[in-house]
């Protein structure tokens, strides 16, 4: 059964399997506005939490996506590609960034839930 956390950083974070996919919140793509590229991390690297990773770039500015955990990227969503404006329509399902498999899956625990950024983003 999956499993979803978020980050400070609007990133949601989904773990299946020891395989973790993430992306960005929708709070994150609506305040980012209309995207139209992505810059996402070679599979095969090796990534701390909390490093930047990947590039989000939209109409109002660019953002940089942070690796809510330690370990190893396998996959990027060659969707996004071609039409990296699938983050704003399905940023929580078909507009992933990438697939990693973390190094410590303890730290998966650690993340906020998702009652934890509701809370995190009604303050903003």
């Amino acid at each position: 059964m999956s499993q979803t956390r978020y980050t400070s950083d609007h990133e949601w974070v989904r773990l299946d399997d020891g395989v973790a996919t993430v992306g960005i919140t929708d709070h994150a793509q609506t305040a980012l506005g209309d995207i139209v590229f992505v810059d996402l991390p070679d599979p095969g690297r090796d990534v701390t939490a909390g490093e930047d990773c990947a590039v989000v770039e939209s109409v109002k500015a660019a953002s940089d996506i942070f690796a809510p955990l330690a370990g190893k990227i396998v996959e990027t969503n060659p969707a996004l590609a071609d039409d990296p404006a699938l983050i704003n329509r399905d940023p929580a399902g078909e507009g992933w960034f990438f697939r990693m498999v973390p190094s410590d899956l303890a730290a998966f625990d650690a993340l906020m839930d998702e009652a934890a950024y509701a809370a995190l983003i009604a303050e903003a």
